[in-house]
């Protein structure tokens, strides 16, 4: 695969971030990886199962199995074939990202968009580019509209640009957020990589996320809850509680994916 860059598709994006009415990519990782888990364990026992079956029709699972062979031979083609062209057509997106980066940013004009004649206001400045763009946009993905809570989209409007990532080593790919300066966080990029134990089947080895570089008082992956003390106790002052909370945020602080051997439960895939 091309190991290139290029903006990301609101797609791609989507099938990043996980979703509260289906399983999230960590969850479907998991998921595939038990089952995978299970069928070596069949095929490990395959021998003796053969060894039981009547000769005619262990001829028969032998000719089964020869098909199948045939089947994975046809199939790592395809992989390899749909590898070339991905890489092919990657290189084709990557100028028309640029161009939208630059019409969205306002570094270029749009063609056909002509200065308004009319003079301004003395203390208005003509608007460039498309604010909030990006804000917009995800708020129209049917996935991505339900993790960005209401108190996301100020933050969110400072975001510029989304760019995707192949990497090789190890195989995965990654996410990156650019923001303009903003008075939420320090960070000018948020990413996230996904590394992939097999970049042609959805099984994912662990995903790292940006540590957030919150201002003061502004993160918005947590809330802060005030509370009276109780009646006849000595502190009179309000008691200041630190609540984790819902927010797109949450995104890169990624759940830990279990080891081989760890019970894959409902807590630890959440």
């Amino acid at each position: 695969m091309s190991d290139g860059k290029d903006t990301l598709d609101l797609s791609a994006l989507g099938a990043a971030v996980p979703n509260a009415a289906e399983l999230s990519a960590e969850d479907k990782a998991n998921l595939v990886e038990s089952i995978k888990n299970t069928l070596q364990g069949l095929a490990a026992r395959h021998t003796d199962v053969l060894e039981s079956l009547e000769p005619k029709v262990r001829k028969r699972v032998e000719a089964l199995r020869e098909i199948q062979s045939q089947h994975d031979e046809f199939e790592a083609k395809f992989f390899e074939e749909r590898a070339a062209l991905e890489a092919k057509y990657q290189k084709m997106y990557e100028p028309l990202y640029s161009k939208r980066h630059d019409v969205v940013n306002g570094v270029v004009e749009a063609e056909g968009v002509t200065k308004d004649s009319g003079e301004a206001a003395p203390d208005e400045e003509e608007e460039k580019g498309v604010p909030d763009f990006w804000l917009n946009a995800m708020k129209n993905h049917e996935i991505l509209a339900e993790e960005i809570q209401e108190r996301d989209e100020e933050a969110l409007k400072y975001l510029k640009d989304i760019k995707w990532y192949r990497i090789t080593e190890p195989k995965g790919f990654k996410l990156e957020f650019h923001f303009n300066t903003n008075p939420f966080f320090k960070n000018e990029v948020l990413s996230k990589t996904y590394h992939m134990i097999d970049e042609d089947e959805p099984i994912l080895e662990k995903a790292i996320g940006t540590e957030i570089e919150w201002y003061p008082g502004k993160s918005l992956t947590q809330k802060v809850l005030k509370k009276k003390p109780k009646k006849g106790s000595k502190n009179t002052k309000p008691i200041t509680k630190i609540e984790n909370c819902e927010s797109f945020f949450n995104f890169f602080s990624p759940p830990q994916v279990p080891d081989d051997d760890e019970e894959i439960d409902e807590d630890t895939v959440s």
